[in-house]
């Protein structure tokens, strides 16, 4: 195909409509006149052709009498027609949409409001352009066409000959990628292939916060907003962590409290920050923690409140009709048990102790590590035995979206009063087990509160059977 592309090739397979009256193919030389007249009317056909090819109205039917647009428009009038049309190119093709209006000025208004930067965004998000990506290989093993084999980690590239032998071993990003690379043979590949291959080096604050990540495997949600937080330090406060103070992270501090966020989110946010810095310390990276102990004391904290008998008959009479059955179970586990939402996703199995099934959770503090008898009141809704996760993956954006789905649930029952959320189950089991007079050293075993319930050694602790007879007075108090 030639290079001029299918338009110019249309072209050149109609040697006819090119053809001019008085042209001369002996190559007899015109006057001067003759010659512009001829090369005026061989533009005009040209247009034409191109136009016609392009539109899905014939171009010579409404090129005379049309208020053509001045070069630089994108608005005009078609003939039979008081409308103004705005014209775009998108994908190689003309497109025209109606503005709707006569009112020229109306017109332009319309447009720049409604099409034309709808038509920039396009045209630059098909502009070619490195973008960031985290990996050159994704980790995992990989062969190249001469056979060495490649480790990817997600640090490194360990290359490997056919023997097995190491070749060498390279960072595995992060890198750039071209994307819409440019078509056609004025384009130096080589250049860009250049770029990808020799990216410019993260700076050394960069990979420290990387490192942190990665080495916690920290991922999806979690890794997103501690990337932001970082982002938002370089732009707020713009100091190599080194030369940073307390000062710098208290302003930071300040800014996530000025946007409405509870203390504990604050402390959160600026805990990825914290984490970092304090694991290039051990590194030897740093010798300074501008972030640590920077958020006030304080609590802002909506009181939970305990769900009552009532609430929990009018959440029993709508389960069935406004939960799924993985969320039915979800709550009916969260409010026999107490435990916290997170923890019900950590389930991956369970265990036997003297006939009594249960289960180990608890990965937000030691303390809460702890044994959880499967009462009766869930028995007969739960399988015959757990042999994997049945919530989904125990991930944040689970998490976050099974709280979301169940505290709307609670708002459709009626249970709209501030405070009392999903968490609320947890705050009625621990009055049900003081109604029933549990021992406090039994609700901590339960609820796994204040002080470390399983020791290294498997079996420390109540046993079972004594924690499930307490579960289940209180769950029939």
């Amino acid at each position: 195909m030639s290079a001029r592309g299918p338009v110019a090739q249309g072209i050149e397979q109609q040697p006819s409509k090119l053809k001019v009256a008085g042209s001369n193919p002996a190559g007899v030389a015109n006057n001067s006149k003759s010659a512009r007249s001829a090369h005026s009317i061989a533009l005009t056909i040209v247009a034409k052709y191109v136009a016609n090819l392009l539109s899905p109205m014939p171009a010579a039917s409404y090129i005379r009498g049309m208020k053509r647009a001045q070069h630089g428009s994108y608005i005009f009038q078609r003939p039979g027609s008081e409308n103004w049309y705005v014209k775009v190119r998108s994908g190689g093709k003309r497109i025209e949409k109606s503005l709707g209006t006569s009112d020229r000025r109306k017109a332009e208004i319309i447009a720049l409001e409604k099409y034309i930067p709808q038509h920039k965004q396009r045209l630059l998000d098909a502009r070619p352009r490195l973008e960031a990506i985290r990996y050159l290989l994704e980790p995992g093993e990989h062969t190249t066409d001469q056979g060495e084999r490649i480790i990817a980690t997600e640090r490194d590239l360990i290359y490997l000959d056919a023997g097995g032998k190491l070749l060498k071993t390279v960072p595995n990003g992060p890198a750039q990628t071209l994307v819409n690379p440019p078509l056609g043979p004025e384009f130096d590949v080589s250049k860009i292939n250049k770029i990808i291959k020799d990216p410019p080096a993260i700076n050394a604050d960069d990979a420290i916060i990387e490192t942190y990540l990665s080495d916690r495997g920290i991922e999806g949600y979690d890794r997103n907003e501690a990337i932001a937080v970082w982002r938002l330090y370089k732009d707020l406060i713009g100091k190599p962590i080194k030369d940073a103070t307390r000062d710098d992270g208290r302003l930071l501090a300040k800014h996530f409290k000025e946007k409405k966020n509870k203390r504990a989110t604050v402390v959160k946010k600026m805990g990825w920050l914290r984490a970092a810095v304090e694991m290039a310390i051990d590194d030897n990276k740093l010798k300074f923690n501008p972030f640590k102990n920077v958020v006030p004391e304080g609590d802002d904290e909506q009181e939970r409140l305990p769900l009552n008998d009532a609430e929990m008959k009018a959440c029993k009479r709508n389960l069935d009709d406004k939960l799924t059955p993985s969320d039915q179970l979800l709550f009916r586990l969260l409010a026999c048990t107490g435990m916290r939402l997170s923890e019900a996703f950590e389930i991956d199995g369970e265990l036997k102790e003297k006939g009594v099934r249960h289960v180990i959770v608890g990965s937000k503090t030691e303390a809460s590590r702890r044994r959880v008898p499967l009462p009766s009141a869930a028995l007969p809704f739960l399988p015959k035995k757990i042999t994997g996760h049945m919530f989904g993956e125990d991930t944040r954006d689970n998490h976050r979206a099974a709280s979301k789905r169940l505290n709307r649930f609670l708002n459709d029952c009626g249970i709209d009063e501030p405070g009392k959320v999903v968490h609320s189950l947890r705050h009625r089991m621990k009055d049900r087990l003081r109604i029933c007079e549990c021992p406090i050293e039994i609700q901590y075993e339960l609820l796994g509160h204040e002080k470390k319930t399983v020791a290294s050694g498997y079996g420390a602790g109540s046993p079972v059977t004594i924690l499930k007879k307490w579960l289940d007075k209180a769950n029939a108090a």
